[in-house]
Order: structure tokens, then sequence, then C-alpha cells
């Protein structure tokens, strides 16, 4: 099959280019039971028109802000494309949120109109649906008591789409590039969150070159999507290989990936870091129990993979990968689809060993990096160009450009570029400049002058007391490659030295006292003082110390018992930190690492 020669300037436009150009029945599919359901492009093409029907016929008129709040589906995207088609901005909200945040983002995006994916998430919701003004009209996916179906909403686009037929061809023709498409909060690690406000162009010029320029992948090929869709990352590499013609296969659960991976027999799909650091640690875990000449061969086929060199063409050096991927590496690949893979990971920064191991599997991780205020992409590693640069997150992308202020942070600016906050000029004009750039927050170089480097947030970088700067991100990063970690945090702004709070991985910890036939504590708080269990974390700590500046090691840290979560608040939407919330959930913890009086507080 040709190469699209149709480029979309508006996101609907999409629809004509993959009808013009492909036949596929497998499009979209979603778990239904033990098996999958899937749509067509047609059927993708037929949804989104006669949702933009009933959305018309309902009385919604252009610019009304429609939300979602819905797990991965078809039915997203069909909501997704029908609203832009009817001329309204898609406001796509994470299904994870807690009352209070609902109740803000759906006053200040001035909701019209509410689709819920299923009772669970509807419940979250409904206890502040009566303090939404502007009381919105409400669907339900999959059956909710009380609620309308999204089958009538369906219906009623089905029976007045003649009726609709020209106002929706015309939409196609005068709405422009530059109008707004979606607003998208920000999932956040501090304050409320903030509407970005993206348009057609924004979201064409960033997915267009991702597809023309940077992907190995035709329509051939079947990706696994399970991050959010309401998050930018996930929807632009969703938009990117829909013009690709490549099917999107939804993953029934997190806790189904591995399963629905396996038999789909996916080529790909989009993570963030925490995902590839529990693969990651799966697979240590699995050598572990090996014995013999079967554990020699896993630890040896191991460290070749953790120091893997795409470029080195050494040839003993490649028979040792040859081998090793013969003997063990195929079984990884076995153990996820059976294929080679390409991955990409953005979000957070990512474990350079991590990315050689699986790379060295052929499942090719390919780091990028943006923010929702850019579309998101500013840099990517090119699988096309074989660009694997560990450690950076790539070239940047095609109409983007980016520089290094002064101070380290990272300016870029662009088609990609939002229009700005919704409701919030101030703040716009205080991230982006009077010469037109935007401030990212991020602090990073340029490696070989191209290859684009984060090495931390410019707020979170905390200064000791003795003048010296500490990045807590590459240290907990580092921390949190052992299996014995689930997670950290770094802490001691204007203190003397470094601390850190730590989640340990308790099953990890419970696997361990097996195997060593050690009396497993009967509580969390009994394993966190029991003395081989600090034995490990203390042998693991000094381990990444060794490694540091002697300003950066971690002089005391302290371990808790809890998990942290998206739920229970100190993790972000997509598993960053949130440190504000972190400070103020372990004050005592922290006021006793430092020696604070109780009246203290630790900032």
């Amino acid at each position: 099959m040709e190469p699209n020669t149709l480029i979309p300037t508006r996101i609907f436009d999409i629809l004509e280019v993959i009808s013009a150009q492909y036949e596929k029945p497998d499009f979209f599919a979603r778990r239904d039971g033990e098996g999958w359901k899937t749509y067509s492009i047609q059927d993708y093409v037929n949804y989104s028109h006669v949702i933009a029907s009933a959305l018309l016929e309902l009385g919604f008129e252009k610019g009304d802000k429609i939300v979602t709040i819905m797990r991965n589906r078809p039915a997203w995207n069909f909501l997704d494309m029908g609203i832009m088609l009817a001329g309204m901005i898609h406001v796509p909200v994470y299904p994870t949120l807690n009352p209070d945040e609902y109740k803000y983002i759906l006053n200040h995006c001035d909701c019209k109109c509410i689709v819920f994916g299923q009772d669970a998430i509807y419940k979250r919701v409904a206890g502040i649906l009566p303090e939404v003004e502007q009381h919105p009209v409400i669907y339900a996916i999959d059956p909710i008591e009380g609620i309308t179906p999204s089958s009538e909403l369906v219906e009623i686009g089905k029976k007045n789409f003649e009726k609709w037929r020209s106002v929706i061809e015309d939409n196609k023709k005068n709405i422009q590039p530059d109008d707004v498409a979606t607003i998208i909060y920000t999932s956040g690690t501090t304050g409320r969150s903030k509407g970005v406000m993206l348009t057609h162009k924004n979201i064409c010029s960033n997915f267009l070159p991702l597809a023309l320029e940077f992907q190995l992948l035709d329509y051939h090929a079947k990706m696994l999507s399970f991050l959010p869709l309401c998050h930018v990352y996930e929807r632009i590499v969703n938009y990117h290989y829909q013009f690709m013609g490549v099917s999107h296969y939804y993953a029934g659960s997190l806790a189904t990936i591995g399963k629905d991976m396996h038999d789909m027999k996916a080529d790909g799909f989009c993570a963030v870091p925490r995902v590839f650091e529990m693969m990651y640690d799966k697979i240590q875990a699995a050598g572990k129990n090996l014995k013999g000449i079967k554990k020699w061969i896993f630890d040896w086929a191991f460290r070749i993979a953790t120091v893997y060199d795409y470029d080195n063409n050494n040839p003993l050096y490649k028979l040792k990968y040859e081998i090793a991927d013969k003997l063990v590496y195929s079984k990884w690949r076995e153990n996820l689809s059976g294929k080679e893979m390409t991955v990409v990971s953005g979000g957070s920064s990512i474990s350079g060993k991590i990315i050689r191991l699986f790379t060295a599997a052929k499942v090719r991780v390919y780091e990028g990096y943006g923010l929702t205020e850019t579309s998101p992409v500013i840099a990517v590693n090119n699988p096309r160009a074989h660009i694997i640069k560990v450690g950076c997150v790539g070239v940047i992308l095609p109409g983007v450009e980016c520089k290094i202020a002064d101070d380290g942070e990272i300016l870029t600016k662009g088609p990609c570029l939002m229009k700005g906050y919704y409701k919030d000029e101030a703040y716009t004009r205080e991230v982006i400049d009077e010469d037109g750039w935007f401030h990212t927050g991020d602090i990073g170089t340029f490696v070989e002058g191209r290859y684009l480097k984060i090495t931390d947030r410019k707020k979170e970088v905390f200064k000791l007391s003795l003048g010296k700067f500490v990045s807590p991100q590459v240290v907990e990063t580092k921390l949190r490659e052992s299996s014995y970690i689930d997670n950290v945090m770094v802490i001691g702004e204007n203190e003397k030295f470094a601390s850190a709070i730590i989640v340990p991985s308790f099953e990890k910890m419970n696997d361990e006292f097996k195997k060593r036939h050690i009396a497993i504590p009967k509580t969390r708080e009994e394993y966190i003082i029991h003395p081989h269990f600090v034995d490990i974390i203390n042998k693991e700590v000094a381990d990444v110390n060794k490694t540091l500046a002697d300003h950066e090691q971690i002089k005391r840290y302290r371990l808790i018992t809890d998990e942290w979560s998206t739920e229970s608040g100190e993790l972000s939407q997509t598993l960053k930190l949130k440190r504000k919330v972190i400070y103020q959930k372990y004050d005592a913890l922290c006021r006793e690492i430092y020696n604070y009086d109780k009246k203290d507080t630790i900032e």
C-alpha cells in the first residue's frame, strides 16, 4: 500500500485520509469477555458522523465543551471525532480524579455535556454533579441506573443525520486549523490543574512529523493501548498511528496488559517509565528462580542486555549477542507478544539500563520528551534513523524550535505550542515570554550538539545548606532501579545533606524471605525494622551512593509501609511524584530525619 499523500490540517481530516487509503476490519478493538470486539474504519467514520449529528440535534453549539470521563475504548474515539466534526470542544478527563478535582474542572470548562464510560466512574463524580453550574446533560456507555444510555445518543444521530449532514459538511470546510479542538487539563504535581487549549494545527503539526519521518510501522501493525487517552501523550500517538492505518487494541485493564499483548500479538505500545520498571523487575525476578546452568546462562545474558550497545559491530560482541538472543531474549519476547516491538517511553526519565535491556531483546524503547502545552512532543529518538541515544530524549521534532536558556531551562516554540491556558491569560503570559518562547520548567542540555538531554525539573532542583545543588529525579531514578524499592522521594532543601523517603517492594521482600527460609513478619511495620530487611535496603542505597557525587548521596532514609498511587494522592495521573502532597503527608517524618522541633515544618 502506498504511503499517505493526503495531509490533515484539522484532526477530523484523519477520517477522510484513512477511509480513502485503507480497508481494515479491526481498526479499533476492545476486550469483550474472552475475545476482542472489533470496529472497522468505516464503523469509525460512521459513528463519528452520527455522534456529530446527535450533538447538533440536541442543541449544542459551536465551542460548547463536551466532557468524556472513561477508560480507553473505541467509543472514546467515536466521541472525540464526533465532537470536533460538530464544531465543539472535546474535554477528556481522567477517570481516577477525586470529587473536588472533578467539581473544579467541570465548572471551570463550562461543561455542557458529560459522557461516562461505566458505573464505577460515574459513582466517583455523582456526588458533585448537583454543584456543576451548567447542569450538563449526561449519557453513559455502559448501563448506569438513572442515566440515559449512549445508545439513545446514537439513535438520535442516525434518525437526524440527513437533517444535519450539510451542517457537518460545512463544518469540514469552515473549521480552521487555528480553532481550538480540545482542552486538556494537566494532571499537575502541585496546585490546580490548568486547562491547556490545543488547536487542530497544534496537534496535526505534532503527529504528522512522527508519522511521516520517525516511524517504521505500517498499516499491518497492531498497537496495544493502555495509557489514558485523555493524556496528550497517548492521544497524539493514537492519532499518529490512525494516520498510518495501524490498529488500536485497548487493554481490558492494567492487570491484563500481559495477556492482552500476547493474545493480540502486539507490534508495540506506549508506556511511562514506571511500567518498564515493573516489567524489568519481573524479568529479573524470573531469573532468580532458576538454578544451575539455566541460571548462569540467564545471568550472563542479563548482564549483556543491561550494557547493550546498539552500534557495537565487533564480531565477537555480535556473536555473544546472537547466542544470548537465541537462548534468553527470544523467550522474553515470547512472554510478551512473540514479536519484535517498537515501544515509546515518555512522561518522565527512564533508566538507561532499562532501555538497553529491552532494546537488546528487540523490544526497542524510544524515549521522547514533551509537555501538554506543546501537544506534546518536543524531541524523540528516531526508529527510522535507528537513533537510540541512551540517556537522551532524541532529536528535536521537525518544525519545533528549541534552545537552552542561560540558567539551563529548556525553551521551545513552534506550531505545536498551545493557544494558551483557558481563562488564565496571566499565567499564559508567565510561561510564554514576549518573544514567543515557552518556558518548560525543565533543565537540559544538548549532547553532541543535537541530542536533547533532560537533567531535572527547574523547580525540583534544590540547594543544600552548603551551597551544592541536588537533582532529586536523577537520584530517584537510580534508586528505583533496585527491585527492592518500589518508589522513593529525595529531600533535603536547605539542609546539610540529602535524605530519602523509601517505599519498599514488600512483594519482592516476601519472595526474598521465602527464598532464604526466613520467618516472614506478620505486618509491614515488623518488616521494615527486620534486620535482614534493613540490610538489603542499606546495600541498595549504598550501591547507588557509589555512583553519586558526595553531596548527592543519601545520608539518611526512612522506610514507610504505605503504597503511593494516584488514588491515594501521592502520584499524578502520569505516575509522577506529587512532592508537595508527599511533604505534607510525611511532615513529621521529614522533621524527624533532620531533628526539627515539632513547631517547625519542612517545606
